[in-house]
């Protein structure tokens, strides 16, 4: 079966805006769609604000000692804690023996038993122990042997360690804002792979449904199926990308308010810069969904024929969390991986500000080829409902 050649535009609206809209308006009541952007922003807010509580909240530990010298030890301990760190206090805790304190940590009754050992010391916890604890302790315990070994030497502490406190610094970036950049970047490549995977597997699945409903015989005597394609990719990005911006803004207010909201000004080009290759690669990707979508003649044929796509996906993916180095610098300008890899390198502040212009400028014209291509195998296997299609036989199919 072949495409009608008779197909008149319809006077007023352009088609296309027509089905933009009534793709916007199924996609933004539909229930999956707004019980997964709930979920999503669920998990956003909770994450932030664990971690807003977390680093605010003062922590205190009961240390258990069950000798004079344990005692002294703990004591110690308790004394420089909040030195170390502002919000971990130390309360010592008096048991009889070792089994005493193993009954008490069993019982939550304390957080860590600390005995002498013949190569020193030893913190007993019952699982593994919060780094803060394990931190305060190790320094803690440092500090004092030092300061005791320095005495009976007839020294000082600051005389023993003087000249061996090393500096951290670096010469590309910032050293505070390295690590809430790495999470940033891992974040972002996170959200369009999955953004991808779930509004292009709905644009495939509604392509299938309209053609093995064969409503689309009937809309394709009536439209060019040009538009058509243009209308259902629009209104998918448009849906795509305003729920990102909603997660970004609820991302971003929630940073402001942890510990971490001095890297915001830093990260903000960035992430606008984030909002331009999120729209370019999600409509360029949308193509090939649609495509997929037009491939299959049931639902059942489109994980086959949506293969492709995701494969190419996972590679986007994993290539961002894997690259490094050149490779890194290399993929950030090869479409479409650039779409992902480029905003990250923008994130950890490796990118020149001359960089994304040129990958946006590769992108663009990466995607027009594509969208060219996709419209040729879209609008010739659409109206086929002998089988699942391959891409060569939907390539050879007359228009």
């Amino acid at each position: 079966m072949t495409t009608p050649k008779a197909r008149t535009q319809p006077k007023g609206q352009p088609v296309w805006q027509i089905v933009a809209r009534r793709e916007i308006a199924v996609r933004a009541t539909d229930r999956s769609t707004l019980i997964g952007t709930a979920v999503m922003l669920a998990v956003i807010v909770g994450v932030l604000g664990f971690t807003a509580w977390s680093e605010s909240r003062e922590k205190t530990y009961d240390l258990a000692y069950s000798s004079a010298i344990a005692r002294a030890m703990a004591e110690g301990i308790a004394e420089r804690a909040t030195d170390i760190d502002e919000k971990v206090s130390i309360e010592p805790v008096a048991v009889d023996d070792a089994d005493a304190a193993r009954r008490a940590l069993e019982e939550e009754q304390a957080d860590a038993y600390l005995h002498s050992s013949a190569k020193g010391w030893t913190l007993v916890t019952l699982e593994d122990p919060d780094s803060e604890l394990r931190d305060v302790v190790s320094q803690a315990v440092e500090a004092i042997v030092l300061a005791g070994n320095a005495d009976a030497a007839g020294t000082t502490a600051a005389e023993l360690t003087k000249g061996s406190e090393v500096a951290i610094d670096q010469l590309e970036g910032d050293s505070e804002l390295t690590a809430i950049r790495y999470v940033v970047g891992y974040a972002l490549a996170i959200v369009f792979y999955f953004a991808s995977i779930m509004f292009g597997m709905t644009l495939a699945n509604s392509v299938v449904e309209e053609k093995q409903s064969r409503i689309v015989e009937m809309i394709a005597a009536a439209v060019p199926l040009r538009q058509l394609l243009a209308g259902k990719i629009i209104g998918n990005a448009v849906i795509a990308v305003g729920q990102m911006l909603i997660y970004v803004a609820v991302g971003l207010v929630g940073l402001s308010l942890t510990d971490f909201s001095f890297a915001l000004p830093a990260l903000s080009s960035a992430i606008g810069w984030f909002v331009v290759f999120f729209l370019i690669g999600f409509v360029v990707l949308s193509t090939l969904w649609a495509v997929a979508g037009a491939l299959a003649s049931r639902t059942e044929d489109l994980q086959s024929s949506s293969t492709p796509i995701t494969m190419l996906l996972m590679v986007m993916f994993f290539g961002a969390l894997y690259l490094d180095g050149v490779g890194e610098v290399v993929g950030s300008y090869v479409p479409p991986l650039s779409a992902v890899l480029m905003p990250m390198r923008l994130v950890d502040g490796s990118a020149a500000w001359w960089e994304p212009i040129i990958a946006v400028l590769l992108l663009l014209a990466f995607g027009i080829a594509l969208v060219r291509l996709a419209e040729r195998l879209y609008s010739r296997a659409l109206l086929q409902t002998g089988g699942q299609l391959s891409l060569k036989a939907a390539w050879r199919l007359e228009e």
